[in-house]
């Protein structure tokens, strides 16, 4: 299979290339990046001789010098690390080009457009054209809405999981809640500011109004709200979440049928109380303060929780990602970037036969993608529980 990869010499881009690069489905990479010369360096660090840097911009129009179209031209699909203010244009580019399309995702909002823009209720774009189109496919959204499914199938059975009905799942019952958390640690942060992924989509998250699902509704609430103390477990312990804006909190409603939902994310509180600074900064300290950031070390880890109620059961669904060391890549960015990897590769050997517009949920079997993360620095555990009666 021959894929591209957008955003290549980001934080999560290099990775995405270093398992790709060692995945025997993948004949060729090509690595776009708006600096040519940054994504050759990646090319020649990570692709295990199958990739190549080339200069391509998601806002230029095919036949426009660096366009994302003539960049992808030749490819099965494409992996979108970049900034998401760039996946509706990218989504054009591959539609143009007949290739598949994978993102890390929206941050709910854009995820929405996306949805409207192409698969609108009169028919799906994608589908149409027998592509798949793959929204949040990282660690949060990705792996958490697969998380979900397995909640999902512990509580009320494996009958009509979201994941085997395609675009045509319909709203289920019987979930009375699904939280979601996540929480990552530098183990030895470098010096200076560092960020576990883009500083500016980081901002967004703490300054744009969180959606949580309440009595079965979307329901906006204040920036910043108190998480309260999550229980995430080692290596990271008690700590304390705020929630913020999340794409999962789109889909979880439709595709479970949860009447309460929530994302929760966790930082390192010296690094909360700089973003913090940050998000009412000028735009052009902002722009300084990205331009200055140091990548994590390869010494990371990360944890995410879904845990969820109905039927009478609880059930907490956890997963931890540790460094890879024949990587050398930290568990927060592989946490994130092996998902997408994973999926290219379940494409490639035909395990995935939805086509359309769709959330991870609803087209990928979560036992086969665990079982491909798990050869990457992850672990799950599922616990479940009866409630007590009132």
């Amino acid at each position: 299979m021959r894929v591209a990869v957008l955003g290549a010499a980001g934080t999560i881009g290099p990775a995405i290339v270093a398992d790709l690069g060692r995945s025997e489905e993948v004949s060729e990479l090509v690595l776009c990046d708006l600096h040519r010369d940054r994504a050759e360096t990646v090319a020649a660090e990570h692709g295990f001789g199958k990739a190549r840097g080339v200069a391509a911009d998601a806002g230029a129009a095919r036949g426009e010098p660096g366009s994302l179209a003539d960049a992808i031209d030749g490819c099965d699909v494409l992996v979108n690390s970049a900034s998401y203010r760039f996946n509706l244009a990218a989504m054009e580019a591959c539609l143009e080009e007949g290739c598949h399309y994978l993102d890390l995702g929206g941050l709910y909002r854009v995820t929405a457009r996306q949805l409207e823009t192409y698969s609108p209720p009169d028919g799906d774009r994608f589908a149409d054209a027998g592509l798949l189109a793959v929204l949040g496919i990282g660690s949060a959204p990705g792996k958490t809405n697969l998380m979900g499914v397995v909640a999902k199938r512990e509580l009320l059975g494996p009958g009509g999981d979201p994941a085997t009905r395609g675009r045509e799942a319909e709203h289920v019952a019987g979930i009375d809640s699904m939280h979601v958390a996540a929480g990552g640690r530098d183990l030895d942060p470098p010096d200076g500011f560092s960020v576990p992924y883009a500083l500016r989509t980081l901002i967004d998250e703490l300054t744009l109004p969180p959606v949580v699902i309440r009595h079965s509704e979307p329901t906006e609430i204040a920036p910043l709200s108190d998480g309260g103390t999550v229980e995430f477990g080692e290596p990271i312990g008690d700590a304390e979440a705020i929630y913020t804006l999340h794409s999962e909190m789109l889909t979880f409603g439709h595709s479970f049928g949860c009447r309460e939902a929530s994302f929760r994310l966790s930082l390192a509180p010296p690094l909360l109380a700089r973003l913090r600074e940050l998000a009412d900064a000028p735009a052009a300290e902002i722009d300084r303060a990205a331009a200055e950031v140091s990548p994590p070390s390869p010494n990371t880890v990360s944890v995410h929780l879904v845990e969820a109620s109905g039927g009478g059961r609880a059930v907490r669904v956890r997963s931890v990602t540790t460094p890879v060391e024949e990587f050398g890549i930290g568990g927060s960015v592989m946490s994130t970037a092996a998902p997408a990897a994973a999926m290219v590769r379940l494409l490639a050997r035909g395990r995935i036969e939805a086509r359309g517009v769709l959330p991870p949920e609803r087209c990928i079997d979560p036992d086969e993608m665990f079982a491909e993360l798990e050869q990457r620095g992850s672990r799950f555990e599922v616990q479940v529980t009866e409630e007590a009666a009132a």
